[in-house]
Protein backbone atom coordinates (compact mmCIF):
# COMPACT_ATOMS: atom_id res chain seq x y z
CA UNK A 1 0.00 0.00 0.00
CA UNK A 2 1.23 3.74 -0.66
CA UNK A 3 -0.40 7.45 -0.53
CA UNK A 4 -0.67 8.49 -4.14
CA UNK A 5 -0.32 12.41 -4.61
CA UNK A 6 -0.40 14.64 -7.50
CA UNK A 7 0.83 17.97 -7.79
CA UNK A 8 -0.04 20.39 -10.62
CA UNK A 9 -0.54 17.22 -13.44
CA UNK A 10 -0.97 18.94 -17.25
CA UNK A 11 -0.89 16.97 -20.24
CA UNK A 12 -0.81 19.29 -23.04
CA UNK A 13 -1.46 17.84 -27.01
CA UNK A 14 -0.71 21.11 -28.94
CA UNK A 15 -2.90 23.80 -28.07
CA UNK A 16 -5.32 21.35 -25.73
CA UNK A 17 -5.14 20.50 -22.55
CA UNK A 18 -6.21 17.04 -22.19
CA UNK A 19 -5.56 17.74 -18.30
CA UNK A 20 -5.43 20.94 -16.77
CA UNK A 21 -4.08 21.60 -13.44
CA UNK A 22 -4.89 18.50 -10.78
CA UNK A 23 -4.37 18.53 -7.24
CA UNK A 24 -4.83 14.88 -6.08
CA UNK A 25 -4.19 13.60 -2.11
CA UNK A 26 -5.19 9.70 -2.15
CA UNK A 27 -4.23 8.36 1.17
CA UNK A 28 -3.02 4.57 1.75
CA UNK A 29 -5.83 2.47 1.12
CA UNK A 30 -8.14 4.75 -0.03
CA UNK A 31 -10.42 3.61 -3.30
CA UNK A 32 -10.77 7.10 -5.57
CA UNK A 33 -13.43 7.14 -8.47
CA UNK A 34 -12.78 9.59 -10.92
CA UNK A 35 -15.71 10.45 -12.96
CA UNK A 36 -16.78 12.39 -15.82
CA UNK A 37 -18.00 12.14 -19.47
CA UNK A 38 -16.19 10.87 -22.11
CA UNK A 39 -13.01 13.16 -23.65
CA UNK A 40 -12.90 15.08 -19.85
CA UNK A 41 -9.22 14.02 -18.92
CA UNK A 42 -10.04 10.99 -16.63
CA UNK A 43 -8.35 8.45 -18.78
CA UNK A 44 -5.29 10.57 -19.43
CA UNK A 45 -4.52 11.22 -15.76
CA UNK A 46 -4.72 7.63 -14.90
CA UNK A 47 -2.01 7.09 -17.88
CA UNK A 48 -0.16 9.71 -16.43
CA UNK A 49 0.05 7.89 -12.81
CA UNK A 50 0.69 4.78 -14.31
CA UNK A 51 3.67 5.69 -16.77
CA UNK A 52 2.03 5.56 -19.63
CA UNK A 53 1.89 8.95 -20.50
CA UNK A 54 4.70 11.97 -19.51
CA UNK A 55 3.10 14.88 -17.95
CA UNK A 56 3.91 17.79 -19.45
CA UNK A 57 4.26 19.85 -16.44
CA UNK A 58 3.43 18.78 -12.60
CA UNK A 59 4.78 16.00 -10.52
CA UNK A 60 3.36 12.50 -9.97
CA UNK A 61 4.89 10.84 -6.50
CA UNK A 62 3.83 7.31 -4.54
CA UNK A 63 4.65 6.61 -1.50
CA UNK A 64 5.98 10.43 -1.03
CA UNK A 65 9.03 9.02 -3.84
CA UNK A 66 8.63 11.17 -6.78
CA UNK A 67 7.93 8.65 -9.90
CA UNK A 68 7.03 10.94 -12.86
CA UNK A 69 9.82 10.45 -15.15
CA UNK A 70 10.14 6.54 -14.24
CA UNK A 71 8.59 3.93 -16.55
CA UNK A 72 5.44 1.60 -15.53
CA UNK A 73 7.70 -1.03 -14.10
CA UNK A 74 9.60 0.94 -11.84
CA UNK A 75 6.45 2.27 -10.10
CA UNK A 76 5.02 -1.02 -9.03
CA UNK A 77 1.34 -0.11 -9.91
CA UNK A 78 -0.87 -2.83 -11.59
CA UNK A 79 -3.16 -1.68 -14.14
CA UNK A 80 -6.79 -3.17 -15.09
CA UNK A 81 -8.34 -2.15 -18.74
CA UNK A 82 -11.57 -2.47 -20.30
CA UNK A 83 -9.69 -5.18 -22.33
CA UNK A 84 -8.41 -7.65 -20.19
CA UNK A 85 -5.44 -8.48 -22.84
CA UNK A 86 -5.36 -12.07 -21.25
CA UNK A 87 -2.72 -14.37 -23.37
CA UNK A 88 -5.45 -16.90 -25.40
CA UNK A 89 -2.70 -19.53 -25.94
CA UNK A 90 -1.94 -19.83 -21.82
CA UNK A 91 -4.20 -21.20 -19.63
CA UNK A 92 -5.92 -19.37 -16.36
CA UNK A 93 -2.77 -20.52 -14.09
CA UNK A 94 -0.10 -19.79 -16.82
CA UNK A 95 -1.99 -15.63 -17.47
CA UNK A 96 -1.47 -15.45 -13.32
CA UNK A 97 1.76 -16.39 -12.95
CA UNK A 98 3.49 -14.60 -16.22
CA UNK A 99 4.11 -11.35 -14.56
CA UNK A 100 6.26 -13.19 -12.00
CA UNK A 101 7.83 -15.45 -14.69
CA UNK A 102 8.79 -12.17 -16.40
CA UNK A 103 10.31 -10.93 -12.84
CA UNK A 104 12.32 -14.47 -12.66
CA UNK A 105 11.10 -15.70 -9.54
CA UNK A 106 11.38 -19.44 -9.30
CA UNK A 107 8.91 -21.60 -9.90
CA UNK A 108 7.60 -23.60 -6.50
CA UNK A 109 7.28 -19.02 -5.38
CA UNK A 110 5.18 -18.88 -8.07
CA UNK A 111 2.77 -21.75 -7.73
CA UNK A 112 2.35 -20.49 -4.22
CA UNK A 113 1.86 -16.79 -5.33
CA UNK A 114 -0.83 -18.36 -7.59
CA UNK A 115 -2.36 -20.88 -5.18
CA UNK A 116 -3.21 -17.86 -2.91
CA UNK A 117 -4.33 -15.08 -5.68
CA UNK A 118 -6.64 -17.72 -7.44
CA UNK A 119 -8.26 -19.05 -3.56
CA UNK A 120 -8.34 -15.11 -3.01
CA UNK A 121 -10.09 -14.50 -6.11
CA UNK A 122 -12.34 -18.09 -6.02
CA UNK A 123 -11.54 -19.31 -9.41
CA UNK A 124 -9.86 -22.71 -8.66
CA UNK A 125 -12.13 -24.44 -10.44
CA UNK A 126 -10.54 -22.37 -13.89
CA UNK A 127 -6.94 -22.40 -13.13
CA UNK A 128 -6.76 -25.07 -16.33
CA UNK A 129 -8.77 -23.16 -19.06
CA UNK A 130 -7.64 -20.89 -21.83
CA UNK A 131 -9.55 -17.41 -21.66
CA UNK A 132 -11.66 -18.72 -24.95
CA UNK A 133 -13.22 -20.85 -22.10
CA UNK A 134 -13.97 -18.17 -19.94
CA UNK A 135 -17.21 -15.97 -19.55
CA UNK A 136 -16.55 -12.33 -19.64
CA UNK A 137 -16.83 -12.10 -15.43
CA UNK A 138 -14.56 -15.28 -15.30
CA UNK A 139 -11.73 -12.84 -17.10
CA UNK A 140 -12.48 -9.85 -15.65
CA UNK A 141 -11.34 -11.87 -12.49
CA UNK A 142 -8.41 -13.77 -13.86
CA UNK A 143 -7.07 -10.04 -14.90
CA UNK A 144 -7.84 -9.06 -11.38
CA UNK A 145 -6.00 -11.94 -10.03
CA UNK A 146 -2.66 -11.72 -12.59
CA UNK A 147 -2.42 -7.47 -11.54
CA UNK A 148 -3.36 -8.77 -7.43
CA UNK A 149 -0.22 -11.59 -7.56
CA UNK A 150 2.18 -8.78 -8.07
CA UNK A 151 1.99 -7.31 -4.63
CA UNK A 152 1.37 -3.57 -5.69
CA UNK A 153 1.67 -0.53 -4.32
CA UNK A 154 -1.37 0.58 -5.94
CA UNK A 155 -4.10 -0.50 -8.62
CA UNK A 156 -5.18 1.45 -11.55
CA UNK A 157 -8.51 0.11 -13.22
CA UNK A 158 -9.87 2.24 -16.67
CA UNK A 159 -13.24 0.94 -17.08
CA UNK A 160 -12.56 -2.83 -16.50
CA UNK A 161 -16.44 -3.26 -16.00
CA UNK A 162 -17.67 -1.39 -19.39
CA UNK A 163 -17.54 -4.77 -21.51
CA UNK A 164 -19.86 -6.88 -18.77
CA UNK A 165 -23.42 -7.28 -19.20
CA UNK A 166 -25.57 -5.29 -16.76
CA UNK A 167 -26.44 -7.92 -14.05
CA UNK A 168 -22.73 -9.61 -14.42
CA UNK A 169 -21.31 -5.75 -13.89
CA UNK A 170 -23.76 -5.21 -10.67
CA UNK A 171 -22.24 -8.48 -9.11
CA UNK A 172 -18.74 -7.05 -10.25
CA UNK A 173 -19.04 -3.99 -8.49
CA UNK A 174 -19.62 -5.91 -5.31
CA UNK A 175 -16.75 -8.07 -5.72
CA UNK A 176 -14.51 -5.31 -6.44
CA UNK A 177 -15.36 -3.43 -3.42
CA UNK A 178 -14.73 -6.76 -1.30
CA UNK A 179 -11.47 -7.18 -2.89
CA UNK A 180 -10.66 -3.83 -2.04
CA UNK A 181 -11.38 -4.34 1.32
CA UNK A 182 -9.59 -7.16 1.88
CA UNK A 183 -6.38 -6.20 0.42
CA UNK A 184 -6.30 -2.78 1.84
CA UNK A 185 -4.08 -1.54 -2.22
CA UNK A 186 -4.72 1.88 -2.92
CA UNK A 187 -6.85 2.13 -5.62
CA UNK A 188 -7.92 4.49 -8.49
CA UNK A 189 -10.71 4.04 -10.36
CA UNK A 190 -11.90 5.21 -13.57
CA UNK A 191 -15.41 5.33 -14.95
CA UNK A 192 -18.07 7.50 -16.43
CA UNK A 193 -20.45 5.40 -14.75
CA UNK A 194 -22.33 6.94 -11.75
CA UNK A 195 -23.31 3.76 -10.49
CA UNK A 196 -19.51 2.56 -10.07
CA UNK A 197 -18.15 5.60 -8.90
CA UNK A 198 -21.03 6.49 -5.89
CA UNK A 199 -21.09 2.68 -5.02
CA UNK A 200 -17.25 1.46 -4.83
CA UNK A 201 -15.53 5.12 -4.11
CA UNK A 202 -14.80 6.18 -0.62
CA UNK A 203 -14.24 9.10 -2.42
CA UNK A 204 -15.18 10.51 -5.61
CA UNK A 205 -12.99 13.14 -7.74
CA UNK A 206 -15.60 14.62 -10.41
CA UNK A 207 -13.72 15.86 -13.65
CA UNK A 208 -14.65 17.56 -16.71
CA UNK A 209 -12.77 19.77 -19.40
CA UNK A 210 -9.33 18.29 -17.73
CA UNK A 211 -9.77 19.63 -14.21
CA UNK A 212 -11.42 18.49 -11.37
CA UNK A 213 -14.45 20.01 -10.43
CA UNK A 214 -15.19 18.23 -7.16
CA UNK A 215 -13.66 16.13 -4.62
CA UNK A 216 -15.49 14.56 -1.86
CA UNK A 217 -17.34 11.63 -0.46
CA UNK A 218 -20.36 10.21 -2.85
CA UNK A 219 -22.94 11.59 -0.37
CA UNK A 220 -20.86 15.05 -0.03
CA UNK A 221 -20.97 15.20 -4.08
CA UNK A 222 -24.76 14.50 -4.14
CA UNK A 223 -26.33 16.55 -1.45
CA UNK A 224 -23.73 19.90 -2.02
CA UNK A 225 -22.61 19.74 -5.65
CA UNK A 226 -19.99 22.35 -5.83
CA UNK A 227 -21.75 23.86 -9.22
CA UNK A 228 -23.65 23.73 -12.03
CA UNK A 229 -22.44 20.59 -13.86
CA UNK A 230 -22.08 18.61 -10.84
CA UNK A 231 -25.58 18.98 -9.99
CA UNK A 232 -26.37 18.49 -13.59
CA UNK A 233 -24.24 15.63 -14.14
CA UNK A 234 -24.41 13.47 -11.00
CA UNK A 235 -27.67 11.63 -10.30
CA UNK A 236 -30.17 9.30 -12.32
CA UNK A 237 -31.71 11.43 -13.04
CA UNK A 238 -30.18 14.78 -12.09
CA UNK A 239 -30.87 17.89 -10.42
CA UNK A 240 -33.13 20.18 -11.24
CA UNK A 241 -32.20 23.52 -12.21
CA UNK A 242 -34.01 26.64 -12.27
CA UNK A 243 -33.52 30.74 -12.46
CA UNK A 244 -34.83 32.38 -9.73
CA UNK A 245 -34.42 35.69 -8.12
CA UNK A 246 -31.37 36.35 -10.43
CA UNK A 247 -30.09 33.15 -9.71
CA UNK A 248 -29.84 29.49 -10.43
CA UNK A 249 -31.77 27.38 -7.76
CA UNK A 250 -31.18 23.17 -7.85
CA UNK A 251 -32.94 20.60 -5.89
CA UNK A 252 -33.12 16.51 -6.41
CA UNK A 253 -36.25 15.26 -8.38
CA UNK A 254 -37.26 13.79 -5.38
CA UNK A 255 -37.55 16.45 -3.08
CA UNK A 256 -40.37 18.04 -5.73
CA UNK A 257 -43.81 16.16 -4.16
CA UNK A 258 -47.02 17.65 -5.54
CA UNK A 259 -48.79 19.99 -3.03
CA UNK A 260 -50.64 18.43 -0.13
CA UNK A 261 -53.56 20.04 1.45
CA UNK A 262 -52.76 22.41 4.41
CA UNK A 263 -50.19 24.94 5.01
CA UNK A 264 -46.54 25.13 3.36
CA UNK A 265 -43.44 25.06 5.83
CA UNK A 266 -41.70 28.01 6.17
CA UNK A 267 -39.40 29.08 3.11
CA UNK A 268 -40.86 26.32 0.71
CA UNK A 269 -40.89 26.83 -2.64
CA UNK A 270 -44.63 26.30 -4.84
CA UNK A 271 -44.10 25.46 -8.89
CA UNK A 272 -46.99 25.42 -11.30
CA UNK A 273 -46.28 22.33 -13.27
CA UNK A 274 -48.13 21.15 -16.47
CA UNK A 275 -47.35 17.18 -16.01
CA UNK A 276 -46.15 16.12 -19.47
CA UNK A 277 -45.31 12.38 -18.87
CA UNK A 278 -45.32 9.60 -16.44
CA UNK A 279 -42.74 6.87 -16.40
CA UNK A 280 -42.77 3.31 -14.51
CA UNK A 281 -39.94 2.79 -12.90
CA UNK A 282 -40.86 -0.77 -10.51
CA UNK A 283 -40.71 1.02 -7.28
CA UNK A 284 -40.91 4.50 -7.85
CA UNK A 285 -42.39 7.18 -10.71
CA UNK A 286 -40.93 9.71 -12.60
CA UNK A 287 -42.78 12.81 -13.42
CA UNK A 288 -41.52 14.80 -16.70
CA UNK A 289 -43.21 18.28 -16.58
CA UNK A 290 -42.90 22.25 -17.52
CA UNK A 291 -42.64 25.02 -15.16
CA UNK A 292 -46.04 27.07 -15.86
CA UNK A 293 -45.35 30.06 -13.84
CA UNK A 294 -41.77 31.22 -14.65
CA UNK A 295 -39.60 32.82 -17.66
CA UNK A 296 -38.89 30.46 -20.66
CA UNK A 297 -39.69 26.44 -21.05
CA UNK A 298 -38.02 25.10 -17.77
CA UNK A 299 -38.45 21.50 -17.30
CA UNK A 300 -38.73 19.41 -14.30
CA UNK A 301 -38.50 15.94 -12.93
CA UNK A 302 -40.51 15.03 -9.86
CA UNK A 303 -39.56 11.50 -8.66
CA UNK A 304 -42.64 9.97 -6.96
CA UNK A 305 -43.92 6.61 -5.05
CA UNK A 306 -46.41 4.43 -6.28
CA UNK A 307 -49.59 5.77 -3.86
CA UNK A 308 -49.05 9.80 -5.07
CA UNK A 309 -48.39 9.05 -9.19
CA UNK A 310 -51.83 7.45 -8.76
CA UNK A 311 -53.37 10.52 -8.11
CA UNK A 312 -51.88 12.30 -11.14
CA UNK A 313 -52.61 12.46 -14.82
CA UNK A 314 -50.55 14.06 -17.97
CA UNK A 315 -51.77 16.91 -19.20
CA UNK A 316 -53.27 18.28 -16.15
CA UNK A 317 -51.46 20.97 -14.24
CA UNK A 318 -50.51 20.87 -10.45
CA UNK A 319 -48.91 22.73 -7.50
CA UNK A 320 -45.44 21.33 -6.85
CA UNK A 321 -43.59 21.69 -3.52
CA UNK A 322 -39.98 21.43 -2.42
CA UNK A 323 -38.58 22.29 0.96
CA UNK A 324 -36.03 25.04 1.26
CA UNK A 325 -33.53 22.97 3.38
CA UNK A 326 -33.80 20.66 -0.03
CA UNK A 327 -32.88 23.51 -2.16
CA UNK A 328 -29.20 24.71 -3.42
CA UNK A 329 -28.08 27.57 -4.93
CA UNK A 330 -25.86 28.71 -7.69
CA UNK A 331 -24.41 31.88 -9.53
CA UNK A 332 -26.09 32.48 -12.42
CA UNK A 333 -22.41 33.85 -14.28
CA UNK A 334 -20.28 31.18 -12.76
CA UNK A 335 -21.86 28.20 -11.91
CA UNK A 336 -20.58 27.97 -8.81
CA UNK A 337 -22.17 27.09 -5.10
CA UNK A 338 -23.36 30.22 -3.30
CA UNK A 339 -24.90 30.46 0.70
CA UNK A 340 -28.57 30.72 0.16
CA UNK A 341 -30.05 34.19 0.85
CA UNK A 342 -31.70 35.17 3.52
CA UNK A 343 -34.33 37.35 1.89
CA UNK A 344 -37.71 35.58 1.02
CA UNK A 345 -37.73 33.53 -1.89
CA UNK A 346 -40.53 34.44 -4.49
CA UNK A 347 -43.46 31.81 -5.05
Amino acid sequence: MATLELRGIKKRFGDFYAVDGVDLMIAEGEFLAILGPSGCGKTTLMRMIAGLEPPSAGEVLIGGVPVTHLPPRARNVSMVFQSYALYPHMSVAENIAFPLKARGMPKSERDTKVKWVVGLMGIEGLVKRKPGRLSGGEKQKVALARSLVRDPSLFIFDEPLSSLDAQVRAMARGELRQLHDRTGVTTVYVTHDQLEALGMGDRVAIMNRGQVRQLGTPQELYDDPADTFVAAFLGSPPMNLIERDNRIIGFRPEYLQPRADGSLAQGALVFKVRIMQLEFLGSEWLIYGVLEDGDGENRLLAKVDQPVASKLRSGESRDFVVERSCLRFFDKTTGLRIAPSAAKLTQ
